[in-house]
């Protein structure tokens, strides 16, 4: 079972998200702001983040910043989950080492389920 990390600041989207992983044999936890996220990563130690760019009190790409400069939070795998498109999002996403990027709207539940399982299996 993995242990996979929501970070997203609409309660109802990370719900939906958390029931759909959770109906696959996942562990998750979830968290509605940058700072929440940062230490609940800390403190559950996910396999994989679902990480939104927008979020309150601290961005997505602020909060995987931060996380990769820490010894604890630097081989986390991550996978961006935004509405923003991938022309818009932050430059320095590149060098974070961001699995994937998904854009909730082009994408159901459970193809986000598909991509989470094919990035924790490796491929």
């Amino acid at each position: 079972m993995s242990k996979i990390l929501i970070a997203e600041d609409d309660a109802q989207i990370a719900s939906m998200y958390q029931f759909k992983l959770e109906k696959t044999g996942h562990q998750v936890k979830v968290a509605h702001n940058g700072e929440d996220a940062l230490q609940l990563t800390e403190a559950f130690m996910p396999d994989l983040i679902l990480l939104d760019l927008r979020m309150p009190l601290m961005s997505g790409d602020e909060m995987l910043e931060k996380l990769r400069t820490t010894d604890w939070g630097s081989e986390i795998r991550v996978i961006i989950l935004t509405n923003i498109s991938k022309d818009e999002a932050p430059s320095k996403l590149r060098f974070l080492n961001v699995d994937r990027y998904v854009v909730k709207a082009h994408n159901t539940p459970s193809e986000v389920v598909k991509v989470v399982d094919e990035v924790l299996s490796g491929k």
